[in-house]
């Protein structure tokens, strides 16, 4: 299966439609009346739905298991035709589209198999997903904005070259995922006055995030967030809280980190983690929901 272990949970829901198709209106009129020898077809056939959404991994090979919170079974009558809708919600790192057509398909199933005694001509169609909500499709719009970045690691050892940048190069390359501009790359020491001279100068240029990696131990050495607080004007609490409960689920020392985020007028500012693998769970944690904050601070005009 594919790995979904970087994801974030987010409710997630999916609707899938099956058609079944009679060829007599005394069919539908059985169906309706309850009057079809197999039993109640309607009721029949959500309940073998409502197993089908809970047992979809168990089919599907590449399908995860996942908690299913929500199902509804819906018909609709036109004509010959019986629409089928179903419907599943859960919270979650991927979504449950196939899990409702995987139930859509197997509620029209029983439909046929409870039906064919009485008529020999049904037909299984269109057997489609509806509508879906919840994955990172939903932000994608939040990604076409233009916006400029600058990314700065504060690292002793690696600015007098003693060792290779990795994280920086990570959170670019997440930054360029989520198709911000990089205007900026830089290496700098641990050290506070420098911290703060590069972030002045990001701000009064007018960029629109400031990304520092390093720093945010606490190690005597990390002083990024000292460095970084007093110039903060306006704190983005849940973003730390974010970046550490995702680092938390993955690694137990991510109580350890001292991340920051805060707008300086309306640059984003981050504090990330040094270490290659904290700085890219820290942008797996964040990306790209934390792009709609820049939708938020165009003010009234904007609105969902």
């Amino acid at each position: 299966m594919i790995n979904i272990t970087h994801k974030s949970t987010t409710l997630r829901k999916a609707i899938a439609q099956a058609i079944v198709k009679v060829s007599s209106e005394e069919t539908i009129a059985a169906v309706v009346n309850k009057i079809v020898p197999k039993g109640d077809v309607f009721e029949m056939a959500k309940v073998a739905g409502l197993f089908a959404a809970k047992r979809t991994a168990d089919m599907i090979p590449d399908c995860h298991p996942l908690p299913v919170e929500f199902t509804s079974v819906n018909y609709e009558i036109k004509g010959l035709e019986i629409y089928v809708l179903v419907e599943i919600h859960t919270i979650y790192k991927t979504g449950v589209e196939v899990e409702a057509m995987h139930a859509a398909s197997v509620v029209a199933l029983t439909m046929y198999d409870m039906l064919k005694p009485i008529d020999k001509n049904i037909s299984i169609e269109q057997i489609k997903l509806i509508e879906k909500k919840g994955g990172k499709t939903d932000y994608a719009k939040d990604k076409e904005q233009n916006l400029k970045a600058a990314v700065i690691v504060c690292s002793d050892s690696i600015a007098s070259g003693q060792k290779e940048d990795r994280a920086g190069k990570v959170i670019i390359q997440k930054l360029e995922a989520s198709k911000v501009s990089i205007e900026d790359y830089s290496i700098i020491p641990d050290e506070k006055e420098k911290i703060q001279s590069k972030l002045r100068g990001f701000v009064e240029a007018g960029m629109d995030m400031v990304i520092f990696s390093g720093g945010t131990g606490l190690s005597p050495k990390d002083v990024t967030p000292e460095a970084i607080r007093p110039l903060i004007e306006r704190e983005v609490p849940g973003i730390e809280e974010a970046i550490r409960s995702y680092g938390q689920a993955r690694m137990p020392y991510s109580m350890l980190s001292r991340s920051v985020a805060g707008l300086i007028g309306n640059t984003l500012v981050l504090a990330l983690p040094g270490s290659t693998k904290g700085a890219e769970e820290s942008m797996d944690a964040i990306f790209p929901a934390v792009l709609h904050l820049f939708k938020v601070l165009e003010g009234p005009k904007y609105r969902h």
